[in-house]
Formats: structure tokens, C-alpha cells, sequence
């Protein structure tokens, strides 16, 4: 892998062309060309070689990629060849969704503690998991050596929240919640703002149609 330092986006299109590839196993097909991965995935070619090249030299000239072996060197890239244990908390519609993600995931990412302040959901079960106390995060993230957290609590909880697990030692955390969040350096914080996804579609519900009529 190079040493220079690999960009958010060239790492946020490693896990699409996993999926990509692993359909195409599924489907045995051995090899892929990045013009086929482009042509797919509505990509640059030039831009996928790119970016697999920042960790190493997996395509051969004339033939493409081998879809199987390149499926497992990104599936090291991106940790995925150990068990990466997560943590969720807010058991609401939102996090009970995710959780039930688990029964459907593939890779070595596991939802292994949900956790919720509401007396009410404490000891319901979501799959094989049961409703924890928000009391009982920190010592349960430690024990089972939880590295990523996800919080689906209110906005006004969150930030309590993304205390308790970066004191907890999480590594990164993903925010559902819609407030930005402050935390310690060395912990990697993702936010997944439905609000803002949803509100910036409108903007090009009419400017599309603008700029169709400009290109006409």
C-alpha cells in the first residue's frame, strides 16, 4: 500500500465495488475488466485503477481482475477478514431496523449489544439480542471489545451517548442522530444525516428539469 494518505471517497468506493464483486461471484464469473466495473457502477475506469492501485498492483494487463481474489484483498483493505464487533444504541424503529440487518450481513461486521434508556424495551429481544440499560454500555463494550458504535437516539441524548462509548474505548462511531457530534481525535465519526440526503434531492427536482430545458 502506498504511504501517501488515501482519501475519504477512494475509501467510501472500495465497499461498492465489494458488492459488485461479490454479485459477480455469485454469478461465477472469474474476471472483470475496470472498463466492465466502470460500465457497471457508472464509474471511470481510469478512476477504479486508480484507486485499487493505492494498495497494490491486482489487475493484469489484457485480462482484467480476478474477481475472487480481488473480493478477499478488499475485503483486507477494509478489515472485513476478522470479526469487527459493533454496538447500537436507541432501540427505536430506526435502530431496530439495523439491528435486524445483522440476520442479513455477510461480512464480519456484527451488531453484538443494543442498548436503550427506556425501562419499557429493556429486556425485549431483537433477533438473538436483548435490550440492554444504557448502564450497563461501558462495561459491555469493553468485555465484548466493541470497536464501532452506532447511535439512533434523539438529538438532545446523542452527544451523552457518543461520551459514554468513546470512554468506553469505541474506535469510530456512525451518527444517525440529526446533530453534529464532538469527539476525541483518534475516534472516526460518520454521520448518516437523513434530513440532508432527503432535503438536497428537492433542490434538483425542478433544476433538472431547468437544465434540461437548457440543453434542448
Amino acid at each position: 500500500m502506498k504511504s501517501e494518505k488515501i482519501s475519504d471517497a477512494v475509501v467510501r468506493r472500495l465497499p461498492v465495488y465489494l458488492r459488485f464483486l461479490s454479485e459477480l461471484s455469485m454469478r461465477e464469473v472469474a474476471t472483470v475488466s475496470s472498463q466492465e466495473l466502470g460500465q457497471k457502477l457508472d464509474l471511470n475506469p481510469a478512476q477504479i485503477r486508480k484507486d485499487l492501485a493505492y494498495f497494490g498492483d491486482f489487475g493484469r494487463k489484457g485480462i482484467g481482475y480476478d474477481v475472487s481474489y480481488l473480493i478477499e484483498k478488499i475485503r483486507q483493505i477494509l478489515n472485513l477478514d476478522q470479526q469487527i464487533n459493533v454496538a447500537l444504541v436507541g432501540a427505536g424503529n430506526l435502530g431496530q431496523a439495523l439491528s435486524n440487518y445483522n440476520t442479513y450481513l455477510k461480512d464480519n461486521m456484527k451488531i453484538v449489544a443494543v442498548f436503550d434508556a427506556s425501562p419499557s424495551k429493556v429486556g425485549q429481544k431483537i433477533n438473538s439480542l436483548t435490550i440492554q440499560p444504557i448502564e450497563d454500555m461501558v462495561e459491555t463494550v469493553q468485555r465484548l471489545k466493541v470497536r464501532i458504535g452506532i447511535i439512533t437516539v434523539p438529538d438532545v441524548e446523542a452527544q451523552r451517548v457518543a461520551d459514554q462509548l468513546t470512554s468506553a474505548g469505541i474506535e469510530a462511531i456512525l451518527n444517525f442522530a440529526p446533530t453534529i457530534l464532538k469527539v476525541p481525535s483518534e475516534v472516526r465519526l460518520h454521520a448518516a444525516d437523513f434530513t440532508t440526503d432527503l432535503l438536497s434531492l428537492a433542490y434538483y427536482l425542478d433544476n433538472e428539469k431547468e437544465n434540461d430545458k437548457h440543453d434542448a
